[in-house]
């Protein structure tokens, strides 16, 4: 990562005093900490909005309950998905879904629906008791300063990516080419 040493503990200074000078870090306290810092240290309850391909593997993906991201129910608008699971997941009608986060005390909500469908039902979450939308709906969501949204652009990433292998090679070709060794 191109990190020295006396950066990382600058960086642990700012959240607090994590170990001795001349000694370091005892690691699984650490480990402990920065968990707590990022907000790990506790379960948060999730719902999922569109059960379709992306949405169903981002409930399956087992590592996040590991880390304390629970999924308990998932949302559709399609009534033949209904009573259907994802994994140990139940799909729930639409209708249900602010009733299922006020008697749940659902915190984030994950959105996994096209972006016209991601505006209407941010409107209703609006009105609802979460903290964060993780937003995959490539759009803006304008929502109360009390809810945290995390846009997830997967387009964005892919051309980021693209970018970057573009930049590599051009590198390495500078590099290669006309360089000053007598070739």
């Amino acid at each position: 990562m191109h990190v020295t040493a006396s950066q990382i503990r600058q960086d642990f200074n700012h959240f607090g005093g994590f170990g001795q000078q001349g000694y370091g870090y005892n690691t699984e306290y650490l480990y402990t900490e920065i968990g707590k810092i990022l907000g790990l240290d506790h379960q948060h309850p999730m719902v999922l909005v569109g059960s379709g391909n992306l949405g169903s593997a981002l409930v399956r993906y087992m590592n996040f309950r590991r880390r304390g991201f629970v999924f308990k129910a998932a949302f559709d608008i399609s009534p033949e998905k209904a009573g259907r699971k994802v994994s140990d997941v139940t799909i729930h009608p639409m209708e249900e879904l602010p009733e299922f986060i006020r008697r749940n005390n659902i915190e984030i909500v994950v959105l996994t629906i096209p972006k016209q469908e991601a505006v209407k039902v941010a409107h209703t979450l609006a009105e609802c008791p979460i903290k964060a939308i993780w937003n995959f709906a490539h759009c803006d969501l304008h929502v109360p300063d009390r809810i945290q949204v995390e846009n997830v652009h997967l387009s964005d990433s892919l051309m980021k990516l693209s970018y970057n292998i573009r930049r590599f090679e051009e590198g390495k070709s500078t590099t290669n080419v006309g360089s000053d060794n007598g070739e």
